[in-house]
């Protein structure tokens, strides 16, 4: 019998899209913008948890902590959260719920739960500090605060201005509210905003990028057809029936993007067991749950893979059950790819890494296996679903080999940026085009990034906007010129620099300076570097700061006339 001859991927696309086929794409009307759609999806986030029941007794979340439920138990815990959120605080459609946690199982109970009643949820960064807290909220003025003790304490007792429920001493009640109660009936649109989450924007502020239901669906749905694609083009070898169920280990902070569609939407959407880590990124503790729990995909940002595979304690030959790897956040080098591959040959094939922002859902394009191992610089291809293209600044399409603008289109582009009318219409090209603030080009299907949000910083896997930085040093009283650029770093992708200049007469210390930073800013964004010098910052005829000159990057060619 011979065998069946290898698809093209554009071959696959059609045959998985393609009319009757489970991930056929038709053309609808999103938001006045007629674009593709998966004709076969759910229609929000509570047909996904219904459904979820189906897999019953199965385990869906293991913790760290010990706590562990089963999908059934899943579903009747967010009944009774929602019952209560609903009785004791007034939530129904339309409102909003804050949380500003790390991961725990309160947090994400708590979203489901805001969710099922058409509510939206809030996702506060963890690791912003008490002025940042303070403007999420009053940006976002949720209706009620679910917090951890640790983070509300960085308000220095100052009072949220929300009714506020502490995990810690005040939830039990919530989950144990009641465990009879049935998921609500309130209708919910795909259009509904389904939660604010924050990303840092130019002015140096986060800005709220609205997620729809049908946003968060699509996501689900452009993995389900990309497994697909890969199973058509690389199918399992004839003994895959013996290999162990997926299980996925999940580490990333549940108020970004991918932790909260990959942790807390995936596990019910799929079947999938998830186990979640709490507390700092710890590679013992990833290495011996992957061992009890039989994790057999290792996902992340650059730094905790490479702490992972260094350890001192990595035995590559107890994680032969780990079959899948892959990420984003900041660049995959290729030594961290070929790193990746010897150390777990086995997973290969399975090696992924995807490109994209909070604003399209966090993923739009991915690189997988043998594609990736070609060209280890790629972002990958378009997932079907989504439209990848570039734009010159005029918006005009440009053609392979070009770089320009990189843009995206599709139903999982966010709605707007929330209370920011004049952020959304920039975000923007005519069509509905999402402008990611990359600049890249098309080749051959795949595709390359030039630069990534020009002065944006990425550090493991946080965006971090220099501007932010910036104002926050001019406020020194000895600071007379800054400028923060990134530094490449082997781990982290990237650290932040600051360069100084200081006012005539004044010092500068680099410990004393980082202190400073500190009081008002989240750890990642203070200066790991600080270099002071006597001359000027280098500028141009508009004043600006020459960065690529501060950086080594280009000469100062501009001449003062």
């Amino acid at each position: 019998m011979s065998e069946a001859p290898e698809l093209t991927y554009e071959e696959a696309c059609a045959r998985i899209t393609g009319p009757g086929s489970p991930f056929e794409l038709a053309v609808e009307d999103v938001n006045g913008i007629e674009m593709p759609v998966f004709k076969n999806r759910f229609r929000s986030l509570r047909e996904v948890l219904e459904r979820s029941v189906e897999f019953g007794d199965a385990e869906l979340a293991v913790w760290d902590t010990g706590e562990r439920w089963t999908f059934a138990e899943h579903e009747r815990l967010v009944a009774s959260v929602a019952a209560a959120l609903r009785e004791r605080h007034g939530i129904e459609k339309g409102s909003r719920v804050a949380i500003l946690a790390s991961n725990r199982p309160e947090w994400i109970l708590t979203a489901w739960g805001a969710l099922v009643l058409g509510g939206s949820v809030v996702a506060m960064n963890g690791w912003w500090q008490g002025d940042e807290i303070r403007y999420g909220l009053d940006l976002a003025e949720p209706d009620v605060l679910f917090a951890d003790r640790r983070r509300l304490d960085r308000l220095e007792g100052a009072d949220p201005g929300v009714p506020t429920v502490l995990f810690e001493d005040e939830f039990e009640a919530y989950a144990d509210h009641d465990r009879t109660a049935k998921l609500p009936d309130t209708p919910i649109e795909e259009d509904d905003l389904a939660a604010i989450m924050f990303t840092s924007g130019t002015t140096g502020r986060p800005k709220g990028a609205m997620m729809s239901h049908r946003n968060f669906i699509a996501f689900l749905q452009m993995n389900f057809c990309n497994g697909g694609l890969k199973y058509l083009m690389n199918p399992p070898p004839a003994d895959q029936a013996t290999l162990p169920p997926l299980v996925g280990i999940n580490s990333s902070p549940l108020f970004h993007v991918s932790g909260f569609q990959s942790g807390a939407l995936m596990g019910p959407a799929t079947g999938l067991k998830t186990v979640w880590t709490t507390g700092r990124f710890d590679p013992k503790k990833i290495m011996a749950l992957t061992l009890e729990e039989g994790v057999t995909r290792w996902g992340g940002i650059t730094t905790q893979l490479w702490r992972l595979i260094e350890d001192p304690d990595f035995e590559p030959e107890r994680f032969r059950q780990v079959r899948s790897m892959g990420g984003g956040g900041s660049a995959f080098s290729p030594d961290l790819q070929r790193s990746l591959r010897e150390k777990l040959p086995q997973a290969t094939s399975e090696f992924n890494v995807g490109y994209g922002l909070t604003e399209c859902g966090g993923l739009c394009s991915m690189a997988v296996g043998a594609v990736l191992e070609k060209h280890p610089d790629t972002a990958g291809r378009t997932i079907p679903g989504n439209d990848v293209a570039i734009f010159d600044d005029e918006g005009k399409r440009l053609p392979d080999g070009v770089d320009g603008n990189i843009c995206v289109r599709g139903p999982n582009v966010m709605l707007g940026y929330w209370r920011n009318p004049e952020a959304t219409a920039e975000a923007f090209f005519e069509g509905g085009w999402l402008r990611t603030g990359d600049i890249g080009q098309m080749r051959d299907g795949l595709l390359f990034l030039a630069s990534r949000k020009r002065d944006m910083i990425i550090r493991g896997g946080e965006n971090i906007y220099p501007l932010e930085i910036e104002n926050r040093i001019d406020d020194h009283p000895d600071v007379e010129e800054v400028a923060v650029v990134g530094v490449d770093h082997r781990e982290l992708g990237q650290e932040v620099k600051a360069i100084v200049v200081p006012k005539s007469g004044c010092s500068i210390e680099p410990e004393a300076l980082r202190s400073f930073v500190a009081e008002k800013l989240a750890y990642y964004k203070v200066p790991t570097y600080v270099e002071v010098r006597d001359e000027p910052l280098p500028r141009n005829a508009t004043g600006k700061v020459l960065k690529p000159v501060l950086t080594g990057e280009a000469e100062n060619t501009f001449k003062e006339e």
